[in-house]
């Protein structure tokens, strides 16, 4: 059950192409943001899109497949965990970004 405390799975599509960085020790980070919809009828029976956008982090061997599988528009689902962290900009105001750390992802659509 520890493994349940900080678990999120998501099924969405790649807003972006992997931004993928290497370091000296052979070690690779990807990131992509993946957006995720919700369709709903509202009060007026109009359909509503509720689109949320996920940010994501994948490192080492993940981030080699996602820069070699991944592009815009693909639809994947992603299993991982929260991660908060903070940083300050080029102006000295603080940021924080909360993040999926990904532990795995499957490619499970066809690009249109």
């Amino acid at each position: 059950m520890n493994t349940l405390k900080n678990s999120v799975r998501l099924v969405g599509n790649l807003g972006m192409d992997p931004e993928v960085k290497s370091f000296d020790n052979n070690k690779k980070l990807a990131k992509i943001a993946i957006a995720t919809n919700e369709t709903y009828k509202n009060d007026k029976g109009e359909k509503i899109t509720d689109t949320q956008w996920h940010n994501l982090v994948l490192w080492g061997a993940q981030a080699k497949l996602a820069e070699d599988l991944l592009r815009k528009g693909d639809e994947i689902a992603v299993e991982g965990k929260l991660a908060s962290r903070s940083y300050v900009d080029k102006d000295g105001n603080k940021r924080y970004v909360t993040e999926v750390v990904v532990n795995e992802f499957l490619k499970i659509g066809l690009k249109k």
